[in-house]
């Protein structure tokens, strides 16, 4: 697949690393920044195609948002492992699930702008749980790519994703140039969806970054066992 991943913010917390680790599947470890685990609340819009084929109204453009933290596999490789996915469209919810083993869910979202500023919002559609988001977001300066510090490359930058198909662990790359990001504050935040995840509620003001967006083609699942 051939996505535009645009208008995204990076909000992160830490956590102990038994906390993370005991919620990860078989073959995956938790990648710690200065011993604590990270978790990392991702919104943004989503732009999909497939490799060779063309945007499509209304079913290729969409808000989604993503609940992950960092992981290293049984392959050595360094990715994302998401606790959950958010999606406004149910296409989009299905093929992540099937065709990579991710944990997607359909839910009403939406994407608004005021001049610097960014609100995203979220609710869980389906499900005995209901869980969402709402994140006003203040963007600031970019920061030069030279810039940008070893933990703020810890907290982004990543190729690979896993999932689980079956009873197995999957793996996937995501092949996209290096975020151009920007400082951001959250000016306001609450979120439900850590919960439902098993993993304690965000406490005190995240970790903020934001970015205007990378192209990034997902490549194919493998199995890892």
């Amino acid at each position: 697949m051939r996505n535009e991943w645009c208008e995204l913010t990076f909000l992160h917390w830490a956590y102990p690393l038994s906390d993370i680790q005991r919620l990860l599947p078989g073959g995956l470890e938790v990648e710690t920044w200065e011993g604590q685990a990270w978790v990392g609340l991702v919104p943004f819009r989503m732009h999909v195609r497939t490799i060779r084929g063309p945007y499509l109204p209304w079913i290729s453009h969409f808000p989604e948002t993503n609940l992950r933290t960092y992981v290293r596999g049984p392959n050595d490789e360094v990715g994302v492992w998401f606790f959950s996915l958010e999606a406004a469209r149910l296409p989009a919810v299905l093929v992540g699930r099937i065709g990579y083993g991710v944990l997607y869910h359909w839910a009403s979202m939406d994407i608004r702008h005021v001049r610097t500023r960014t609100h995203y919002r979220s609710h869980r559609l389906l499900g005995a749980t209901s869980a969402g988001l709402e994140v006003m977001v203040e963007h600031g300066e970019a920061i030069e790519p030279d810039d940008v510090t070893p933990f703020e490359h810890y907290l982004t930058a990543r190729w690979s994703l896993f999932g689980v198909r079956r009873g197995r662990l999957t793996f996937a790359r995501a092949a996209h140039e290096r975020w151009p990001l920007h400082r951001a504050e959250a000016l306001a935040w609450s979120t439900s969806l850590f919960q439902p995840a098993g993993i304690e509620a965000p406490v005190g003001e995240p970790i903020t970054l934001s970015s205007p967006g990378v192209t990034v083609d997902i490549g194919a699942r493998v199995f890892l066992d």
